[in-house]
């Protein structure tokens, strides 16, 4: 590849930027009225205004952005995270133009892109799944039934869900019948699929993932297992690599699962294979994110590897460069997202910031595309950073993390660092024994 497009904005668009730098491929970025001060417009090759600020007017753009990929005459299209990036139809538009789409096939995206399908396909594979229903769920009144036969508490998902958007504890009928129309008008407002189904809800379970990465000839590997367990409103806030208070056995059993689940699919390119797992280390398989995850740094640190490097050699139709027994794992990681927003409420807090204090430190990765004097705005994810920490173990990454947090400074808006620090000093997270009821759990932390 010579030139490559990036459908994206900030920070993942400045990470992929830097590894396509190391690499001499030119690259070109797209940014709305809102991004157009942001550090990566600055850092492409090339930068092309795409529209007005709303995602709709601008990143979602599929006619606009296939317009420019063809002026500038890239040879491919790296969707990055969010957005376009697990959409089969953008995918398949791309094809159809002769554009190389950075990522798996379109047929995978659309199987393993709906949560009902997947299911289906990972019971196929042998891969264990949560108890639910196999079929679409088709009124509240089957709902009912269904998670009365199950046994409360269950989740009420939408099939095309994504990013905790969709997903509903429900602890008691009441629940459902607050819920359910709900659930099924923003479904189908986000992710054009409205079908709903009961999952029987595993309680004090850990969020573990596993990335995998397959090629075009066949080859299937795995590049160990996260922890993402510390989660608001069912998104991920803290990421750990390798997992803590998990037996060897059981990380060689789930990671095993993940290889499978992708060698069924055939699948190409980097991949996330997401399971549950309970307090005595049963595992349940949840879904497949067909992209590349926002933590992905976590497991570049422990395993010394540039994972967007490979998504760009697996596209270009190159083997893996590594076999399952050459990929080693090195230290420990830990990954925690800054965003602007109250540390209390979690509510999104846009606005310019007016001091931005990030250290260069040994042992510590930023990945930004904020900085001073640039504007949150209302428009995107409220993430304005992932503060990556590293250390040859667990405690001392920790104790790294405990010193870098406090020198951190962000002034202008709300953040959740208060709250970064006050969970990376619970005996809970110290004694890495915590599950993805963690947050709720946690005593209130001053406003």
């Amino acid at each position: 590849m010579q030139k490559i497009l990036i459908a994206n904005r900030g920070e993942i668009a400045e990470r992929i930027i830097r590894t396509c730098n190391r690499l001499g491929i030119e690259t070109v970025a797209v940014y709305s009225e809102a991004d157009k001060d942001m550090p990566y417009v600055h850092s492409a090759t090339i930068a092309r205004h795409i529209g007005e600020a709303p995602p709709q007017k601008s990143y979602l753009n599929v006619d606009l952005l296939i317009e420019i990929a063809k002026e500038e005459k890239v040879d491919a299209v790296h969707p990055g995270y969010g957005f376009l990036s697990e959409n089969g139809e953008f995918s398949e538009r791309l094809q159809e133009e002769g554009l190389t789409f950075i990522g798996p096939s379109v047929d995978v995206i659309k199987l393993m892109g709906d949560k009902l399908s997947s299911r289906r396909t990972m019971i196929e594979a042998g891969v264990p799944v949560v108890p639910g229903s196999e079929q679409p769920v088709e009124s509240l009144e089957e709902a009912c039934r269904l998670a009365m036969e199950m046994g409360y508490p269950v989740m009420l998902k939408a099939s095309g869900g994504g990013g905790g958007i969709g997903m509903h504890r429900c602890e008691t009928q009441q629940d459902i019948e607050n819920t359910y129309e709900q659930t099924k008008k923003r479904a189908k407002a986000y992710f054009k699929n409205e079908d709903m189904f009961i999952e029987k809800y595993v309680g004090n379970a850990r969020h573990i993932e596993v990335q995998v990465f397959g090629d075009s000839q066949g080859n299937v590997v795995h590049m160990f297992e996260r922890n993402c367990s510390v989660q608001r409103r069912n998104q991920k806030v803290i990421e750990e690599a390798q997992s803590p208070a998990i037996s060897d056995s059981a990380r060689m059993r789930i990671c095993e699962a993940a290889v499978l689940a992708a060698k069924h699919v055939n699948y190409c390119n980097a991949g996330t294979v997401e399971f549950i797992m309970d307090e005595n280390e049963n595992f349940y398989f949840l879904e497949m994110n067909t992209r590349l995850q926002v933590e992905h740094p976590i497991t570049e640190s422990i395993t010394g590897l540039d994972l967007v490097e490979w998504q760009l050699l697996v596209a270009s139709g190159n083997p893996l460069p590594l076999k399952q027994e050459e990929i080693t794992s090195k230290g420990h990681s830990i990954e925690f997202r800054l965003y602007a927003e109250d540390p209390v409420t979690f509510f999104p807090s846009p606005g310019l910031i007016k001091k931005w204090h990030m250290p260069i430190q040994e042992g510590i990765r930023i990945d930004s595309g904020y900085g001073p004097d640039l504007k949150v705005t209302p428009f995107y994810d409220p993430m304005i950073a992932k503060i990556i920490i590293s250390a040859q173990s667990r405690e001392k990454a920790i104790e790294r993390a405990k010193e870098y947090l406090e020198q951190v400074e962000v002034e202008g808006i709300k953040t959740n660092l208060p709250f970064l620090r006050h969970a990376l000093n619970t005996d809970e997270f110290i004694q890495g024994n915590y599950h993805t009821g963690f947050i709720q759990s946690m005593k209130p932390i001053a406003n």
